[in-house]
């Protein structure tokens, strides 16, 4: 299992370590919307995502190759223009960790990006530089892959993601000068500069505890001490709701719920204490209550 390693990495970031991969991400083009078109381009774009992603290190940490981050990446092309090289897609991300002792994989993050827009070429090389951001499709891949990082790094240890994090937020201030969407500051409560925007400010800091507590000593603790382990998501969950208090706009919460939704009634559902069923029944609900139907479950 990765998370010891992780956890001592991300203590001990400053030691000098081979870089290695750290993701095993998954990209699928989907382009069923588009006809009359070589269907060799969506061909040739997909591999060449799925290399960008998967075979660079974007880290000076060291993964093995059972310990690399899964994610899912699919890109639904919804509009494409031969004679400009353009597309216009939208993406479904989603990235998991193994539970400890377990043969359950648990989603981190999940979000569907709708204002994905990019030029592309077949065969064109796709290059990533960090100061110098002048292609959308590879700052789109490249913000989402620290995310994704920071985020998986948010469970292992508390806050050890920050300096991934703070790079995503980085790849965000520099593409400000791209025309394409999904990049604006305050336009938006679940585009790319809203979710890193969040997810670093202060007074969301209990969102970032509340996923160490959550897996670490949560979910990670299941199959040890289910009791223990229900306690601490129990834990987990306040601490979404006073990230929720402090900044009610936020999406971050909302989304959580979304995608937690049905691993949070099985941990719940005919287990743990009454008190516990019912703080987490009622955060939930005042979180998201357009998903009562599935917190009514939790008794």
């Amino acid at each position: 299992m990765r998370r010891h390693l992780i956890t001592l990495l991300c203590l001990f970031c400053f030691l000098p370590l081979a870089r290695s991969q750290e993701l095993a991400c998954k990209v699928q083009v989907i382009h069923s919307q588009i006809q009359g078109t070589n269907t060799s381009l969506f061909s040739t774009l997909e591999t060449g995502l799925n290399e960008f992603m998967n075979t660079r290190a974007w880290t000076d940490l060291q993964f093995q190759k059972d310990e690399r981050i899964e994610c899912t990446m699919n890109i639904t092309i919804k509009k494409y223009d031969e004679t400009k090289n353009f597309f216009s897609a939208e993406i479904l991300l989603q990235s998991a960790r193994p539970v400890f002792n377990s043969s359950y994989n648990s989603t981190v993050f999940s979000i569907k990006d709708p204002s994905f827009e990019f030029n592309y070429k077949e065969f064109d090389q796709l290059e990533w530089n960090e100061n110098n951001i002048d292609n959308n499709l590879t700052a789109v891949m490249a913000y989402y892959a620290y995310l994704i990082i920071g985020m998986d790094l948010d469970t292992f240890s508390p806050l050890g993601g920050t300096q991934y994090l703070q790079t995503a937020e980085n790849i965000v201030n520099n593409a400000q000068v791209l025309p394409e969407p999904g990049w604006a500051a305050f336009k938006d409560t679940k585009n790319r500069h809203a979710i890193i925007n969040d997810y670093l400010e202060s007074s969301m800091e209990p969102f970032r505890q509340m996923q160490y507590k959550y897996y670490r000593q949560g979910l990670d603790e299941m199959a040890n001490n289910a009791d223990r382990g229900r306690a601490a998501i129990t834990e987990a969950i306040e601490l979404l709701d006073e990230a929720h208090h402090n900044k009610p706009l936020s999406m971050l919460p909302q989304l959580f719920t979304e995608y937690k939704r049905d691993e949070i009634v099985n941990i719940y559902n005919g287990h743990g204490t009454e008190k516990e069923r019912q703080t987490v029944k009622t955060i939930c609900s005042n979180i998201n209550a357009s998903m009562n139907t599935y917190w009514n479950k939790i008794k």
